[in-house]
């Protein structure tokens, strides 16, 4: 083990923090004047006690990183912050092992350390009204610092800062930071402001960087490692990328396009919000594996890796997919980093607007996608997979504790919200919305704001209220199922027409919002907007219309909820000339089936008529997913036999027909996603051996990586010859690393997954999450879960140390790897029996087991269903 390093030499102005003796950690609190504040994670109290009386926030941090993986990290903390209150001892954050605090000064003085419940507590008699200066001798923490062999990167979202370092980990506390950082001198470092000079110390480097803009904890960033460098020169300013990626050829394609997304997120947001762009620069690094899609740090924003690094073969939706990433993460410059929630159960605002300005962003770089349809397509799917479960919430929650905030996230927040947010446009018109919101960022820029402030300014500018309208969309859960009422009289004409919404889950609330409803006859199409601003709406403009062969609700896929469906007409759907009206008629059928309007055999019918027919990208994508699912989830094991033949049939037959690229590849991966059996498995390997070519069919290395592991999961009599030799083609450490670790859950010895697993229940194995996520579904795919159902109660035992242990997207995957992948009744049992033992199970966790296990709950009522029919 290297040894512990001396801390950095500071500056003159500190120099009396430094001189005096290491004091050892002290756990007895009785020593100090004791607070009420000192419990686990950060409390709203405390939060809102701090804020109160903390300002003007500095932190000097510096961080001796050593090139060994293992070795610790010596680090030193200069904290500066005025003081308005002597009431009460002040805390700082810091989640980790007490000894790793090995002095503390205050104001020059010597303190004991008395480090309890996750807290450092900064006694009384040290403190001053005023100006406070405090210095800590540390070892990093590790929880979130993701050290690899030869890179690392912090990732502090939404309270783990104080995993890493002593701070006031609250987002209404903002502060500037001045960073060091020593490293090895072949690694490159990057964080949220810019170096000013680098110092060459033996074989390491010191790096010094100018103080940060001001900043929420969960904001501060850094990366270091052996990373490759690209700057370029845009209309805003320079911009520096770090990655690690290898394929020239993904590096050819991607590079330009990666900073002029950049640029042309940065230029709209600028002409949107009247603001210009917020900070001193703004920096990106690609991480292989890395936990999200990306991570809006001020300066320095994350990304995973091959979210960003496309070829040739991508598809538009690929592409449309990158650039919307991008969009989002910009967006967060202004909405979350600019101008930050109070407190993080106004989490989602800054989420919705990074969504919702990204859907904004892209269209003028992508004229030839239909936005609107993309709109529908990557929002509603999503919003309702969470908001139709017994585990659906608000969008906005309560918060009471930080170390919750995690929970938080989801598809209510990412999805929900951006249609939220454009039926609160639609009230207010585009004009009057954007003119509220450059309002919202001019009075709260470098500042916190909660959403009522937002509402506030917005109630000025219409006559709606507002505040009653976001009663229902943001503080309630849930979402309306809309019953229609039509008769009709002896000549064929319409005679009444009464549209009736009722809460899903039964209870009071209704949605004001705007839907169209077309009316389809053999030569013409006749479009009525419905304003359902109350529970019943009597449609009187279209007495005396003639039936109409068919009737599409909320077709310019404006709506939210659950619409009626005509099930004598469901086949025509795939038929219906505008791609929004078809696209919305296919989510809504979907929607039908799972609440037992339509059988799963007749939906599965539908979409299989959609994939032979269907000419749009988005639209065979989404129906694609909806084949899937049905198919794995819904069908028993006998009928996924029978239709798994038919539908890799009629799958290939289209794969040899002329058709785009963009088409045949979204084709292909449904085509791998049922490839299991007899024929459709032996042209997978003849695909993978390239032994067979499709034409306009592209593939990449990655691609074919995949493929292998697909092949190895449906028990290719050829497994292990295909995964040595797709082990021996990759060229790339870090994903020569991630196949490795993905090679036990695709074994077919029971003996190594069993290993694996139970690998898997140690912290230091999970740190790659979303490799874990990828091998967890491999360990309980439907193919293999007969002995992977050992696996399901001890992954449901594990799931409050994930919640613990990983980052906030962590637990919900785990779960969908999980519970998410089963039907039958032998699980449904294991989950009731684990929500019995666990009845103190935190609220939000339970609500996660809720949404990741809907499907399984639905089929046990579809089965009971069919059953009580039979007999």
């Amino acid at each position: 083990m290297k040894p512990l390093k001396l801390p950095f030499k500071m500056k003159k102005e500190y120099a009396l923090i430094l001189i005096l003796t290491v004091c050892f950690a002290c756990s007895d609190t009785t020593k100090s004047t004791k607070t009420a504040f000192v419990s686990p994670g950060v409390s709203l109290d405390l939060a809102a006690y701090r804020a109160q009386h903390i300002s003007e926030v500095n932190y000097k941090l510096s961080f001796d990183i050593p090139s060994e993986k293992s070795d610790p990290i010596p680090s030193h903390l200069i904290l500066k912050f005025n003081l308005n209150s002597l009431d009460e001892p002040i805390l700082l954050d810091f989640k980790a092992e007490t000894n790793n605090l090995k002095s503390l000064m205050i104001n020059g003085q010597n303190s004991s350390i008395e480090h309890t419940n996750e807290h450092l507590l900064l006694a009384k008699e040290y403190l001053k009204i005023g100006s406070n200066m405090v210095g800590i001798d540390f070892i990093a923490g590790e929880l979130s610092l993701n050290r690899n062999e030869n890179y690392l990167y912090t990732l502090l979202v939404p309270d783990r800062a104080r995993t890493l370092f002593p701070c006031f980990d609250q987002p209404n506390l903002k502060g500037i930071y001045t960073l060091e950082i020593t490293a090895p001198n072949n690694w490159e470092v990057l964080c949220g402001a810019k170096e000013i000079s680098k110092e060459e110390i033996g074989a390491d480097t010191r790096h010094i960087f100018t103080p940060s803009d001001k900043m929420s904890t969960y904001l501060f960033s850094f990366v270091a490692g052996e990373f490759e460098t690209v700057k370029q020169e845009t209309k805003a300013f320079p911009m520096t990328m770090l990655y690690r990626e290898t394929d020239k050829d993904k590096i050819d394609y991607s590079t330009d396009s990666i900073f002029s997304l950049h640029e042309q997120a940065i230029s709209f947001l600028e002409t949107y919000t009247d603001y210009d762009f917020p900070f001193q620069k703004m920096d990106f690094a690609a991480i292989p594996g890395f936990q999200y899609g990306g991570m809006e740090h001020v300066g320095a924003i994350q990304y995973r890796e091959d979210a960003l690094f496309l070829d040739e073969s991508a598809t538009n939706n690929k592409k449309l997919s990158r650039a919307k990433l991008i969009a989002h993460e910009t967006s967060h410059m202004w909405f979350g980093d600019l101008v930050t929630m109070n407190w993080f159960n106004d989490v989602w605002m800054k989420e919705v607007f990074a969504n919702f300005m990204a859907d904004k962003i892209v269209n003028p770089a992508f004229p030839d996608i239909n936005h609107q349809l993309a709109f529908m397509a990557s929002h509603y799917p999503n919003a309702y997979g969470e908001d139709r479960t017994l585990g659906t919430n608000p969008i906005r929650q309560d918060l009471q504790n930080l170390s919750n905030a995690g929970s938080l996230y989801g598809s209510i927040i990412y999805n929900k919200a951006p249609i939220m947010m454009r039926q609160l446009e639609s009230v207010l018109g585009k004009e009057t919305f954007k003119e509220g919101i450059q309002e919202y960022i001019k009075t709260f820029a470098h500042g916190n704001a909660v959403w009522n402030d937002l509402i506030t300014i917005l109630d000025k500018k219409t006559k709606t209220d507002i505040a009653a309208w976001s009663a229902v969309w943001v503080n309630s859960a849930g979402r309306p199922v809309i019953r229609d009422s039509i008769s009709y009289t002896e000549d064929g004409k319409v005679k009444t027409f009464k549209i009736v919404q009722k809460a899903e889950d039964n209870g009071e609330n209704t949605w004001p919002q705007t839907f169209d409803i077309a009316f389809i006859y053999k030569d013409s199409i006749k479009t009525i907007t419905a304003n359902l601003t109350e529970r019943i709406l009597n449609l009187d403009e279209v007495k005396g219309m003639a039936k109409p062969e068919m009737i599409v609700y909320n077709s310019n896929a404006e709506g939210y909820g659950v619409f009626p469906i005509q099930k004598e007409s469901l086949l025509n759907i795939p038929q219906l000339e505008n791609e929004v009206t078809r696209g919305y008629a296919y989510v809504n059928a979907y929607e039908n089936m799972l609440l037992g309007n339509i059988d799963p055999v007749t939906s599965l019918t539908l979409f299989r008529a959609g994939l032979s027919e269907e000419k749009n990208e988005l639209l065979i994508r989404l129906i694609s997913g909806y084949t899937t699912t049905i198919f794995w989830k819904y069908l028993p094991e006998d009928q996924r036999n029978v239709y798994q033949e038919t539908i890799t049939q009629q799958i290939w037959t289209r794969l040899h027909k002329k058709s785009t690229a963009n088409i045949k590849k979204t084709l292909f991966s449904t085509y791998n996603a049922l490839a299991y059996r007899s024929t459709s498995r032996e042209n997978l390997y003849a695909i993978w051996s390239k032994a067979l070519k499709i034409s306009d069919l592209k593939l990449n290395d990655d691609d074919f990586t995949e493929i292998a592991l697909d092949l190895a999961l449906f028990e290719h009599p050829n497994k292990n010859e295909i995964l040595n030799t797709a082990k021996s083609m990759l060229t790339n450490p870090d994903k020569l690393e991630r196949f490795r670790f993905l090679l036990p859950s695709v074994s077919g010895d029971t003996k190594i997954k069993n290993d694996f697993f139970e690998s898997l229940k140690q912290e230091k194995n999970r740190a790659k999450e979303s490799w874990v996520a990828n091998a967890m579904n491999n360990l309980n795919h439907p193919l293999h879960q007969k002995e992977s159902l050992s696996y399901l109660r001890p992954s449901l035992d594990l799931l409050e140390e994930i919640q613990k242990t990983g980052d906030i997207f962590f637990p919900k995957r785990w779960l969908n790897s999980t519970i998410g992948n089963y039907n039958s009744t032998e699980a449904f049992q294991i989950l009731e029996d684990y929500l019995s033992d666990y009845p103190a199970l935190n609220s939000s966790l339970k609500l996660k087991v809720l949404q990741a296990s809907d499907d399984l709950r639905r089929v046990q009522l579809i089965h009971k269903r069919i059953d009580k029919t039979i007999n």
